[in-house]
């Protein structure tokens, strides 16, 4: 596990967009704005009693994931630790819009640990077993002071300490949302209860020093644990079907199944055999290391990859790539399945795995279904192509 500087660049850009500049401070400096605050609940023991020295990436990692979930175009202000403060001046946003973005962000996260859990042999797999890892999301609103002081934007003012107070709470358990009545007295109650039907909306309060009495209502997350995608393996090592979001193709290939995976995992190679590839960039001093990030040039944007796992045993191997920056498919995931037929060939099978389709249509969701599934097709048949034409190649260059 791990991540490259530049991407950790790209991510941090989502808190470096300009503040709307269309909302106007009042005489005394405040402007209203949305708080919002996911928390990883069990950091400071994962930390502590993991014994894993990867731990620390995995927790980088997971805060990567939360701010790419960032449906609300919200702002970062700071992360601390197990924690990141997203902010959003202006009106606020409806109950639906904060609900919709606390589920992505709950099952990005659960989805990205079950993968990292997948690896049974991997010390931190083991560790993140006997620590639960999950997340409670913290939502209010009300007035602050925005400051720049030289590259940092700070928030200031009673609503800021109010937020992180609530961190501190009388909610038992640690997987919930937390919503306090500074925000929920923006919505019609109507709207609150509809939004809720999924869970049960319970009342909370929590008295603080020099704040006084804070109200609040809170829902507890693990409903949403039946929407996760079944990511550990099956019988014999192999993984589950994956049912729902997930297309997958496959092809036999006439080439050993360590002679596909050497081109497969080839980053200069992805434009000879990936449709609308123009152009591959990455560090060629950590090629082929886990962790790696990759930029390619795909049409007219650009999507990032990073390489999260490798298993090779006898006759399988599984190679395991993150996307990053996909705007339709927000958090998806490439596997990589070879399975060798015999000493010449294997089958290999490509299987994109996705969270949620970034439309609330469901006509454009099918077309893009569609569009994805096309795309994996013709690049299965240009890896198979390309895989052949050099093995040829390279028997030919052999006998001459």
């Amino acid at each position: 596990m791990g991540l490259l500087d530049e991407m950790r660049a790209a991510r941090r850009a989502a808190g470096r967009r300009p503040a709307a500049a269309a909302v106007t401070a009042a005489d005394d400096g405040m402007v209203p704005a949305l708080l919002f605050i996911p928390d990883i609940s069990g950091f400071t023991r994962f930390i502590q009693e993991s014994g894993s020295a990867l731990a620390p990436q995995l927790i980088a990692d997971l805060l990567e994931i939360l701010i790419e979930a960032n449906t609300l175009n919200m702002e970062v202000s700071e992360i601390q630790g197990d924690a990141i403060l997203f902010y959003r001046l202006g009106p606020p946003p409806t109950v639906q819009e904060v609900v919709t973005q606390c589920r992505r962000i709950f099952l990005d996260f659960q989805n990205y640990v079950r993968l990292v859990e997948r690896d049974l042999d991997s010390e931190l797999s083991a560790a993140l077993r006997a620590h639960d890892l999950t997340i409670k999301i913290i939502v209010h609103f009300g007035q602050v002071s925005v400051a720049q002081i030289r590259q940092f934007t700070k928030l200031m003012g009673r609503d800021v300490i109010v937020v992180h107070r609530l961190l501190k709470n009388n909610v038992t358990g640690n997987e919930y949302i937390l919503l306090s009545d500074g925000y929920l007295h923006t919505q019609p109650a109507a709207e609150v209860a509809r939004s809720f039907t999924w869970t049960r909306l319970l009342r909370g309060t929590c008295l603080y020093d020099y704040l006084g009495e804070i109200c609040y209502r809170y829902a507890y997350l693990s409903p949403l644990r039946e929407l996760l995608q079944d990511t550990a393996p099956g019988e014999n090592g192999a993984p589950r079907r994956v049912e729902g979001n997930a297309l997958k193709v496959m092809r036999t290939v006439r080439v050993p199944a360590t002679y596909a995976l050497r081109v497969l995992s080839n980053f200069r190679l992805r434009a000879h055999w990936m449709p609308g590839v123009s152009e591959v960039a990455y560090d060629l001093t950590k090629a082929g290391r886990l962790g790696t990030s990759y930029k390619v040039k795909l049409n007219r944007g650009q999507i990032d990859f990073q390489t999260v796992q490798r298993f090779e045993d006898t006759d399988r191997i599984e190679y395991v790539e993150k996307i990053s920056l996909f705007r339709l498919f927000p958090n998806s995931f490439l596997f990589c399945f070879i399975e060798a037929v015999d000493a010449d060939s294997c089958l290999v099978t490509l299987e994109f795995r996705y969270g949620y389709i970034a439309s609330p249509r469901p006509l454009i969701r099918f077309g893009q279904r569609q569009r994805m599934r096309r795309f994996m097709g013709e690049s299965l048949a240009r890896l198979v192509r390309l895989c052949e034409r050099m093995k040829r190649r390279q028997q030919e260059s052999g006998k001459g």
